[in-house]
């Protein structure tokens, strides 16, 4: 029931509900006994029973320990529904300029296994994808789980993607990408190192999946969550009401490509002059500590050299986080989200304290009064939980549910 007691009917069509809206129902929390679903739907107690009896067939539903009684009268508790996420698991993968990481999840986020290592983007995606699938072979077997059991593959990347087709759209820091059909050559390559089937193949930008996985991991209340990444480049995910905000074509969060007045001219790798990112990334960084005689040579060297407390380094990513800070008050004036995290390569104390300085020094303090700023929980595997996450939103979605049990025959 909804707050004033009037019964929800959760079918996509106004029609009664499905039996992916039950499955819906009891992932969410927001009914998980067969007498709340009757309530929530308005369904008869026979109609329920007969679509989960499909749930329980397919093995995404069990039943858990006994909760609540329902009745004011007494009598035994009822059981308590769940949605079993041990039944597929989901592969998993964040690439980044020059290095990537890999893992096998559970449908519910945990981490089976996981691997990091050098692989370098600029060498194109028939190197790097066909790489990635051996990488997941490996994993499925320290996880002990067979190449069957995949249920579908989510894939990172540090460029903007059109979701529909899964491809990369002029990306600055991928040459060779533009335009590759990723979704294909992943999924080929995960038949030739695994021997299974296919599987379904989502690809999204890398800050985009570190908010969903963040957003969904540690502030799912915030209905209106940023997170700036920042390390080779910079890029921003937004999530607004539970869903990832992409834009009409996938280049929302494209703040580091932002024209600065303090970087006119300063060279963008996107060939033009003034980017944020040309001005205040990791790369950037690098770049002028390597000018000053310091081995620097990418967004990872300025995070080693920051962990060491390395003086030239720390004053830079100060500067850097000024310079985001400035951007990002126009970002947070404009969207008023509750969270905004700083994640990626300088998302340490010089760099945060130096957005703060100016965020709030420009920004209005009406959307400045309920804002935190932190950093990121996950570290390094946020963008895996997300595109764990954005694979089990996609396949258990209530639609995707129903066309899946056909296909299964229950």
């Amino acid at each position: 029931m909804n707050g004033s007691g009037t019964k929800v009917r959760t079918g996509r069509s106004g029609g009664q509900a499905s039996a992916g809206d039950l499955l819906e129902l009891v992932r969410t929390g927001r009914a998980t006994t067969r007498g709340a679903l009757q309530q929530v739907t308005g369904l008869s107690r026979a109609t329920v029973g007969q679509r989960l009896d499909r749930l329980f067939r397919a093995g995404w539903l069990r039943e858990g320990a006994g909760g609540p009684v329902e009745s004011p009268l007494g009598g035994r508790p009822s059981i308590t529904l769940e949605f079993d996420d041990g039944h597929a698991v989901v592969l998993a993968a964040d690439l980044d300029t020059r290095h990537a990481r890999a893992a096998v999840l559970s449908l519910g986020g945990e981490l089976l296994a996981e691997h990091s290592g050098a692989l370098a983007i600029q060498d194109g995606p028939e190197v790097v994808l066909g790489e990635l699938g051996r990488w997941f072979a490996e994993l499925l077997g320290k996880a002990g789980r067979a190449p069957g059991e995949v249920c579908g593959i989510g894939l990172a990347v540090p460029g903007p993607v059109d979701i529909d087709t899964g491809r990369v759209v002029q990306p600055p820091i991928m040459p060779g990408w533009d335009g590759y059909d990723i979704r294909g050559r992943l999924a080929r390559a995960f038949t030739e190192h695994t021997g299974a089937g296919p599987v379904p193949v989502l690809v999204d930008n890398d800050a985009n999946l570190m908010a969903y996985g963040e957003q969904r991991t540690g502030h799912p209340d915030c209905s209106a969550f940023v997170l700036v990444k920042v390390s080779t480049g910079i890029g921003a995910g937004v999530v607004v009401g539970g869903t990832v905000y992409r834009g009409i074509d996938g280049g929302a969060g494209d703040i580091g490509h932002i024209r600065v007045p303090e970087g006119a001219g300063a060279l963008c790798r996107c060939g033009s002059y003034g980017c944020l990112a040309a001005l205040a990334s990791g790369g950037a960084v690098a770049r002028r500590l390597a000018e000053a005689g310091v081995p620097a040579a990418s967004g990872s060297d300025v995070r080693d050299l920051l962990a060491s407390g390395h003086p030239e380094a720390v004053g830079l990513a100060r500067e850097a986080g000024r310079q985001v800070g400035d951007v990002l008050a126009t970002v947070v004036t404009l969207l008023n989200p509750g969270v905004l995290m700083i994640a990626g390569d300088l998302a340490g104390t010089p760099f945060v304290t130096g957005v703060r300085e100016l965020l709030y020094q420009r920004a209005l303090p009406r959307s400045t009064a309920h804002l935190e700023v932190v950093t990121s929980r996950l570290g390094e595997r946020a963008g895996l939980v997300g595109a764990g996450a954005l694979v089990v939103e996609h396949l258990y979605a209530p639609e995707r549910v129903e066309e899946r049990l056909l296909e299964l025959g229950v």
